[in-house]
């Protein structure tokens, strides 16, 4: 399978993944033939991209948690935060939703009983979002990667508790910050920035206040916008006046961030994503916290098609943990036929290199 934007979509081409709506049900159902009727539907659903099978890409790439468990920490969370609003708007007392909250150690209990039972766990999928369930589906994204870190970083069960608790919650503070200016299409204007900078500290004061959330949990929650260099929000921290958790999490809540669709932008590439990260390590993120992600990210997940600088089509067949940029790969279309099904070791072909991601398999381009 591999990850297409929804307008690069061959009609006829198979799902390969469900597509879910906001309470966990399956929309569509892997397999299904996706015709222009359906692709028009999706898309009006403001979902952007599809996972598809096609002749280039018959490997499964499996999710790192459970459909079923994502699913229902998405639910559990978007509940959570509708609770919130709710009570924000009503400004009633804050107490009234704490045993609703206790949900979120369940949801962060599951999912690092899920993770920890696996080994040497990498991230390589893109989660499918939609536009109207975005902050929950982030919030379970970012949990789900900044756990990933702190296992590679060796962090004990109780640290990777708060460091979950306090990814599930680090955008807390946007159910105190209007729809229209969340969801706006257009760039914001300064006001309106200022505005959405606020959630950090909104979502801090709102927990300290309310509920028994662990401090090392609760700072994230304020940190997560904080740049080791100074260049963060709210208060302009730097290097060890960041907590450990808010760094991971500011890496994972990037990485997802920017290889999702938004109302107004296109999701970028994960190796652009990766690469912009990395370039910034010890400037705008922690040098430690990079270099043990570049080691659990795969840009480019088996059966992803790429464009080779030489020129050459190809699918990714082999992926390096500790190499994840430099994959094997099987030629699938070259001007020399003669190449074609033959494989790189991009490891020792230290001249070529991948110069993108291609949505559109050889032959729709003839």
């Amino acid at each position: 399978m591999r990850l297409v934007p929804i307008k690069s979509v061959k009609e006829g081409s198979v799902l390969a993944k469900n597509i879910y709506d906001g309470e966990g049900r399956v929309l569509l159902k892997e397999g299904a033939e996706l015709k222009k009727p359906v692709l028009e539907k999706i898309e009006a659903l403001h979902i952007y991209t599809l996972y598809i099978n096609d002749k280039y890409s018959d490997v499964i790439i499996e999710d790192v948690i459970k459909p079923e468990i994502r699913q229902k920490s998405i639910k559990q969370i978007r509940d959570v935060f509708y609770k919130l609003e709710n009570i924000n708007s009503r400004k009633s007392d804050y107490k009234e939703s704490e045993k609703e909250f206790q949900s979120i150690y369940y949801v962060a209990s599951e999912l690092i009983d899920e993770i920890v039972s696996k080994k040497n766990i990498m991230i390589g999928l893109v989660d499918i979002k939609s536009f109207d369930d975005y902050t929950y589906q982030h919030s379970v994204n970012v949990a789900v990667i900044s756990l990933i870190i702190g296992i590679k970083l060796k962090f004990h069960k109780y640290e990777l508790f708060d460091l979950c608790v306090g990814a599930l919650l680090h955008d807390v503070g946007k159910v105190f910050i209007s729809s229209e200016i969340l969801n706006k299409e257009g760039e914001l204007t300064e006001a309106e920035r200022k505005i959405i900078e606020e959630h950090p500290k909104l979502g801090y004061d709102y927990l300290k206040g309310s509920y028994d959330v662990s401090v090392p949990a609760r700072i994230v929650t304020l940190q997560h916008h904080e740049r080791i260099g100074g260049q963060g929000y709210p208060e302009g921290r730097e290097g060890e006046r960041i907590s450990i958790l808010s760094k991971i999490v500011a890496v994972a809540d990037v990485y997802d961030a920017m290889t999702s669709d938004r109302v107004y932008r296109k999701a970028l590439p994960p190796n652009e994503v990766l690469e912009y990260i990395m370039a910034n390590g010890g400037t705008q993120f922690d040098y430690k916290i990079v270099q043990a992600f570049s080691k659990v990210v795969i840009p480019y997940p088996e059966g992803t098609l790429i464009k080779l600088s030489n020129g050459d089509i190809c699918v990714v067949v082999t992926v390096y943990s500790e190499m994840p940029l430099r994959p094997d790969v099987k030629v699938v279309y070259s001007d020399d036929k003669g190449k074609v099904d033959s494989i790189i070791e991009l490891s020792k072909e230290n001249s070529i290199v991948i110069v993108s991601i291609e949505h559109n398999a050889p032959e729709d381009d003839e």
